[in-house]
């Protein structure tokens, strides 16, 4: 499983979205974001794709997440 940070661009206003990628290795991943980010660039919001990584257990905060960050 990887997951995928885009960031969005509206006029003046940028957000970041993450999206979980179902693929069998990095590069399948990178290349169905890009895809997915050209695909949703249909409108007046324009998706540009940062980085994609392996995740685990993406999205979740539990207990291990915060241990993790010395909490």
């Amino acid at each position: 499983m990887f997951m995928a940070e885009f960031k969005l661009r509206y006029g003046e206003m940028k957000w970041y979205v993450r999206r979980i990628i179902e693929a069998g290795n990095k590069e399948e991943a990178e290349e169905k974001a890009r895809r997915y980010a050209e695909l949703m660039n249909r409108g007046e919001v324009t998706w540009e794709l940062g980085y994609v990584i392996e995740a685990e257990r993406p999205l979740l905060v539990g207990e291990e997440e915060l241990k993790k960050l010395g909490a």
